[in-house]
């Protein structure tokens, strides 16, 4: 690809996304002194903003690591190192997988797992919290951008409540582009990643975390994680500090992206990712194409990811590579849905015209290998959901 076109790539992945010039500007500041109070000054405002749009009153700090530092964090301080407490993992596709994982290097996961695209059963989740004993949290992807899925939150909420474990809710993807009222879904950890639907770069990371999540913490001591101590982290933030080195230029672009989404309003921004993933729906749906996930009345699809099963006559190498030397970048299926799936992302500061661009392009890939007939019915379909 030439390098003008690199330049201008169309990146509709779920993350990291296209991050738009305002965002980018701001990472070209002259670096000031993080342990000054022009720094204090901008954490504070970057944690308030975060506050409305994780819509909470509880504490919030910024990692500077991505999604899955956050994720550790959660899950390595409220279960502690060796402190022997379980956490029910639910695991329905690679990043409820992931949660497992780091889980399990605690020796604390009991996962209840479904297979990859397959929506949760509430019943299933309740049955094992009932018979295992010693559960200290829950912990679950509320967006699983691998299968395309929105999965129950203020159904597991509620059943963790029940049983008295904490809620970890992994919001990586759904935070700055779905409703997410963490506080009025009980959730004592929710974490989100820079590089999804706040529209920004790669590398940070925030959690809130509640009181409770708090007591809970507070008697693991210093047998957390060195870095991703929060405890260290809310110490800190007293200060307008982060306990070590933060990635500075990112901060910049922290801030700039949340007042993107302040002057957007959040409840338009969420409008917005949702009339989006219609347009694509309607339009992938128009050209014969199924979509992957199976739902039930708990679950929902995705409102920043759809994931599409592959249609005969065209392999993954050719649909993203044809796709790519036309400049858009879409993702594919991970691990086990490896050349199975595609997924068109919808998050961040994407607009109509983006949408449109990557069903063209899909149609125009679609039709060079007769998967349809003609070229038309994907952009006309989308148009109608957008309402242009």
């Amino acid at each position: 690809m030439e390098p003008s076109r690199v330049e201008n790539e169309l990146v509709m992945l779920p993350g990291p996304v296209t991050v738009s010039p305002r965002i980018l500007r701001a990472l070209s500041k002259p670096i000031i002194n993080h342990r000054g109070e022009e720094f204090a000054a901008l954490y504070r405002e970057c944690v308030e903003l975060l506050k409305y749009v994780f819509q909470t009153r509880n504490d919030v700090f910024v990692l500077s690591g991505s999604g899955t530092c956050a994720m550790e964090a959660a899950v390595g301080n409220v279960l502690g190192i060796g402190q022997g407490g379980k956490a029910i993992t639910i695991v329905n596709g690679k990043f409820g997988e992931r949660l497992k994982d780091i889980a399990d290097r605690y020796g604390v996961a009991v996962p209840v797992e479904f297979e990859w695209g397959l929506p949760i059963d509430l019943e299933a989740v309740k049955s094992v919290l009932e018979e295992e004993e010693d559960v200290r949290t829950v912990t679950m992807v509320h967006n699983e951008t691998s299968v395309g899925m929105l999965n129950p939150a203020r159904e597991i909420g509620k059943l963790a409540r029940k049983h008295d474990a904490l809620f970890i809710l992994d919001c990586i993807t759904s935070i700055g582009g779905i409703d997410v009222p963490v506080d009025k879904i009980g959730v004592d950890i929710a974490i989100v990643g820079s590089q999804k639907c706040l529209g920004m770069p790669p590398g940070l990371s925030a959690v809130s975390v509640s009181e409770r999540a708090w007591e809970v913490i507070e008697e693991n001591g210093k047998k957390v994680p060195y870095y991703m101590d929060l405890k260290a982290y809310r110490e800190s933030f007293e200060k307008g500090q982060t306990p070590y080195t933060p990635a500075l230029p990112l901060f910049f672009a922290l801030r700039e992206a949340l007042e993107i989404i302040k002057e957007e309003g959040l409840e338009n921004r969420i409008k917005r990712h949702k009339s989006m993933a219609e347009a694509v729906r309607a339009a992938v749906l128009s050209l014969g194409l199924k979509l992957f996930p199976k739902l039930n009345e708990f679950s929902e699809y995705s409102n920043t990811v759809t994931a599409v099963c592959m249609p005969n006559g065209i392999t993954d190498a050719q649909l993203r590579g044809d796709m790519k030397r036309l400049g858009i970048v879409i993702a594919g299926g991970q691990e086990r849905l490896k050349g199975k799936i595609f997924r068109i992302a919808t998050m961040g500061n994407i607009s109509a015209r983006d949408v449109l661009t990557v069903i063209q392009a899909l149609e125009i890939v679609l039709a060079k290998y007769n998967v349809i007939e003609g070229v038309g019915a994907g952009v006309e379909a989308a148009r109608k959901a957008l309402g242009l």
